[in-house]
C-alpha cells in the first residue's frame, strides 16, 4: 500500500527513446511497486508501420488501443489496484498517435472505439513526463539498437515530440512532473534516480518543472 500522500498510481511517459520503460521498472523496484508495461514489441503491425507508416498506420493504433485497454481495465480487478503501481504509459496517449498517424476518416473512427472506452480505465495519481532534445533521442534509440526502429525519421521523432509537449502543456488530469532527461542518467547514476525519486515523492499540485543542473 502506497504511503499517506504517497502517489498510488504513477504513470511515466514521454516520447520514442527518452528512457520512460528504464524509469518505471527503476521507480517500480526504488518504491517497491508492482510495475505495468506497454506492450510494444508484441504488435504485430509495428515494424510495418515504420516501414510504411500510410500503409499500416491504422492496424498499428488499433491494436495498440485495445491492448493499452485490456491492460488498463486488468489493473482494476480484485486487489491489484490497491498496490503502489508505476506504468510506462498514459492511456490518453494513444490519441497523440493517431493524430499524427491517422487520415480523418480513420481518425473518426479511432475516436469511436476511443471514446467508448476511456471512461473504464484509472486515472493516474501522477504523471512523469520525461523530455529530451532530437540528439538525446537519437542518439538513445541507436544505442539500444531494436531492429523495428531503424527505419524511423528524425522528421517523425520532431513530429511527435510537439504532439507531446503540445498534449502535456494542456494536461490537467492528475499532477504533472514535467522532466528534462538531456543531462540525466538515472540508469547509470544512482545520485540522479535518488534525487528524482525525491521529487517523485513529494506532494505537490498542478505542474512542475524539474531541469537538472548537473552534466551527464
Amino acid at each position: 500500500m502506497p504511503e499517506p500522500g504517497q502517489p498510488g498510481y504513477i504513470v511515466v511517459e514521454g516520447v520514442i527513446g527518452v528512457g520512460k520503460t528504464s524509469l518505471a521498472r527503476l521507480l517500480a523496484e526504488r518504491l517497491g511497486a508492482r510495475l505495468s508495461l506497454e506492450e510494444v514489441e508484441e504488435n504485430p503491425f509495428l515494424k510495418h508501420f515504420y516501414a510504411d507508416p500510410a500503409r499500416y498506420a491504422f492496424q498499428t493504433q488499433i491494436f495498440f488501443l485495445l491492448s493499452r485497454f485490456r491492460q488498463q481495465t486488468e489493473l482494476l480487478q480484485g486487489e491489484l489496484f490497491q498496490r503502489l503501481l508505476v506504468s510506462d504509459y498514459h492511456f490518453a496517449k494513444d490519441r497523440i498517435f493517431a493524430n499524427i498517424t491517422l487520415g480523418d476518416e480513420e481518425l473518426a473512427l479511432y475516436d469511436l472505439v476511443a471514446g467508448a472506452l476511456a471512461p473504464r480505465v484509472p486515472t493516474p495519481d501522477l504523471v512523469i513526463y520525461l523530455q529530451a532534445s532530437l540528439e538525446t533521442l537519437l542518439e538513445r534509440i541507436g544505442r539500444r539498437g531494436r531492429p523495428m526502429e531503424r527505419d524511423l525519421k528524425p522528421s517523425y521523432l520532431e513530429t511527435l515530440t510537439e504532439a507531446y509537449n503540445h498534449f502535456f502543456f494542456h494536461y490537467q488530469g492528475s499532477p504533472l512532473l514535467v522532466v528534462n532527461t538531456d543531462r540525466m542518467d538515472f540508469v547509470r547514476r544512482p545520485e540522479h534516480l535518488d534525487d528524482l525519486v525525491r521529487r517523485v515523492l513529494a506532494p505537490f499540485t498542478g505542474t512542475r518543472y524539474y531541469v537538472p543542473s548537473w552534466e551527464a
